[in-house]
């Protein structure tokens, strides 16, 4: 199975801290992130570098990841790890292996009158399409949870 790199951008007037939590504040995280599954949350431990995110639906399945970098209002990196089911880690399975290690990084840039925010993501072929269709409505969001 292959991993495709997908990038995508979006230019939004306002300062990167405003924008930066509009990302991960836990409320506002919430609405974005509904984009792709309905009630989708995250637990952390305050989004620390290094520490382990679980990225879940409301049943408690989803995916645990590693914050590989942190840099407020600049970079949030993750390297996907494995599948969570019941809140659970699971251990690594063949099917879990095709992706685990896939990366998801957001980065944001000031222009003159504006921040660019830039979100390159690892995406199995059977999951393209649909990141493909929907992440840009999570940017556009982000974009309105900032104005």
């Amino acid at each position: 199975m292959k991993v495709h790199r997908l990038h995508f951008s979006i230019d939004i007037k306002a300062e990167k801290s405003e924008i930066w939590n509009a990302l991960w504040d836990e409320s506002s995280y919430r609405a974005w992130a509904s984009v792709f599954f309905d009630g989708s949350y995250a637990i952390t431990d305050h989004w620390k570098e290094g520490s382990t995110v679980k990225f879940l639906a409301p049943d408690q399945s989803g995916i645990y990841s590693i914050i590989e970098k942190h840099i407020p209002n600049t970079i949030m990196k993750f390297k996907h790890i494995g599948k969570v089911e019941h809140g659970k880690e699971q251990p690594l399975d063949d099917e879990t292996k095709k992706w685990s290690g896939t990366t998801e990084m957001y980065t944001l840039t000031e222009g003159k009158d504006h921040c660019t925010l830039t979100v390159d993501i690892d995406v199995l072929e059977e999951h393209l399409d649909f990141m493909t269709k929907t992440f840009p409505m999570a940017l556009e969001k982000i974009k309105n949870n900032c104005s």
